[in-house]
Formats: structure tokens, C-alpha cells, sequence
């Protein structure tokens, strides 16, 4: 089966790293193209990118319509937006596909049930301050992986924790290929309200909305360059900082299954996520009468990480 693909690559402050990353890309037959959506770097990206699309006719450069700064959500939803590929896929600016990026889509997607496809991505330490920063935070994982086979629902019931056995961490966007037309049906976008989590926020919708199917996870299919400018490193589990995201991460998943019909267990485990992070952010008296309301309505609030540590 040959696939036309569009990468599709937000390109913030990534001078150092974008040729790699979109070498990496041009390898396949199958990729299309290349859309580069430049966010107003300070560095000189946006050259890179000129000189990138001047030298290879699949190379797409973008701009916002005011050419100023609007995150990652909004850069991948213009790429999407422009994209003329039947399938799209993903790639961060700093990080760069394997060989075997596409090699079980070739396969799985020859049937027509299968709207989106995920793998393992593997790590890749480009600065030793980077590296304690991550190991220190995620130990020394090697694979961003599920932990078993799956498909359809499974998927979606895995991500929120719903499944008997465990299924593992989010899967990165880089390993991700989907059907364009999937996307379109559904009205799937980033939330560009989030500046973090709007990948966990989008997979977790498109997993509910499109029947996904695992494919190498076993091993990765691209490379995630782990250097001293990582945002996810940056911020201290359950600081306040930490909290805050979090909750406007479940808040936008919050209002989403709110006007979705999904099952009661799904969105109970929703809510109480939210609410958890919710709470998180009372202080004093007025934080522990909401948490004494909550537990009326739903016991189950007490297991949740609300977190009595901070911001008391």
C-alpha cells in the first residue's frame, strides 16, 4: 500500500536541530511533504526553514497570518489545516524519525478500519544537564511505550487507567500517523489554550473519536532529543506550577467529555482527575470545605492526588 503523508513540524527556536529532523522525514517514499510551521523563533529557524524549502520542493514553510507567536497547538493545527496528505503524522523540530517510522503503517493501515496508528520513540541525550534533568524526573527510560498490543477502545479505557492490566504512558505524537479524513470527520484540533499537554489532550480525544491500533512497540520508530531546553523537565511534580497545568490540561478534557457520550466510568475517572487538580489550587479553610463537599458527592475524590502539600 503507498501512503501519501504530510509531516507536519512546529518549528520553535530549533535552529540546531531542524535539518536533522527534517532529513529524517524526507527519507520515505511515502512522505509527501514536509510542513514546516515557523512560531516567531528568536533564533534564526525561520532562515533554516527558507533555505530547507528553497533546496527540496516537499518542503512547505508557513507562518501565522500575523507571523507572531502562538504555540505548538496552533502551529500543528495550521499544518493540518494545509496539509494535503490522506494521512498525517507528526514530528517535533528537535527530535528525528528511524528507517522503521512507517513500516507497520504500510501494513496495518490496508485495512480500512484502522483511522490511526502508534509506536514506541526511543531517547536520545544531547546535553549531559539534559540528561540528569530527565533522568531525574522519568529515571532512565529508554522507551516512551504502552506496555501491550491494542486497539479500539482499549486505547482509549489504557490512557485514562481503565484497563485490568497496566498500560502504560502516553505515546508521543512523533510515533503517531492518522487518516486525514478522521480528523476532518471529527473536527479534531489542538486546544491552543493549552501550552502544554495539548498532545495528551488531542491524543486522548482522537483515541475515543478514531479506532487506533498499536504498531511497533516494540522498539522505536523516532528519536526524541532530550536536551537542556525541554519544557517537561523543567517543572517539579505537584508544585503549584505543576498543579496549575494539570488542571487546565483535565479542564479542557473536563468540558470535551462533558458534551461526549462516553461511558460512566471513562468520564467519572475524567472528572475526578480534574476536580483533584481543582482542588489543588484552595488555600485554607475554603480548600478543605470543598474537598469535605466533594467526598460527600463522590468518596472516591479522597483517593485522587489533590495533594494537601501545597498551597495549603
Amino acid at each position: 500500500m503507498m501512503l501519501e503523508i504530510s509531516v507536519i513540524i512546529p518549528v520553535y527556536n530549533a535552529a540546531e536541530f531542524l535539518e536533522k529532523s527534517v532529513q529524517s522525514a524526507l527519507q520515505f517514499e511515502e512522505v509527501k511533504e514536509v510542513i514546516l510551521v515557523e512560531d516567531k523563533s528568536i533564533d534564526n529557524s525561520l532562515q533554516i526553514c527558507k533555505k530547507l524549502a528553497s533546496e527540496n520542493n516537499k518542503i512547505i514553510l508557513l507562518q501565522h497570518p500575523d507571523k507572531e507567536n502562538h504555540g505548538a497547538a496552533a502551529s500543528r493545527n495550521l499544518g493540518m489545516q494545509k496539509s494535503t496528505g490522506d494521512f498525517i503524522s507528526f514530528l517535533d523540530a528537535d527530535d528525528y524519525y528511524l528507517p522503521n517510522r512507517f513500516d507497520a503503517e504500510k501494513e496495518i493501515f490496508k485495512d480500512p478500519k484502522i483511522e490511526g496508528i502508534f509506536g514506541a520513540i526511543g531517547i536520545e541525550y544531547l546535553t549531559e544537564k539534559g540528561r540528569e534533568e530527565f533522568q531525574s524526573k522519568f529515571n532512565d527510560t529508554f522507551l516512551t511505550k504502552v506496555n501491550y498490543p491494542a486497539e479500539g477502545m482499549e486505547v482509549f479505557k489504557g490512557l485514562l487507567g481503565l484497563t485490568p492490566k497496566t498500560f502504560g504512558t502516553f505515546f508521543h505524537l512523533n510515533a503517531l500517523t492518522i487518516r486525514r479524513h478522521s480528523i476532518d470527520t471529527h473536527n479534531l484540533r489542538f486546544n491552543e489554550l493549552l501550552r502544554v499537554h495539548q498532545d495528551s489532550d488531542f491524543i486522548i480525544k482522537l483515541t475515543y473519536h478514531c479506532y487506533l491500533k498499536s504498531g511497533i512497540i516494540d522498539k522505536p520508530v523516532a528519536i526524541r532529543g532530550i536536551h537542556d531546553d525541554n519544557r517537561i523537565t523543567k517543572i517539579i511534580k505537584y508544585s503549584p506550577q505543576y498543579n496549575q497545568r494539570q488542571l487546565l490540561f483535565w479542564k479542557s478534557l473536563y468540558d470535551w467529555a462533558e458534551q461526549q457520550n462516553i461511558p460512566s466510568g471513562s468520564k467519572e475517572k475524567i472528572y475526578l482527575k480534574y476536580k483533584s487538580f481543582d482542588l489543588s489550587q484552595k488555600t485554607g479553610l475554603i480548600k478543605y470545605y470543598n474537598i469535605f463537599i466533594e467526598a460527600i458527592k463522590n468518596p472516591n475524590i479522597l483517593k485522587t492526588q489533590y495533594r494537601f502539600n501545597y498551597q495549603k
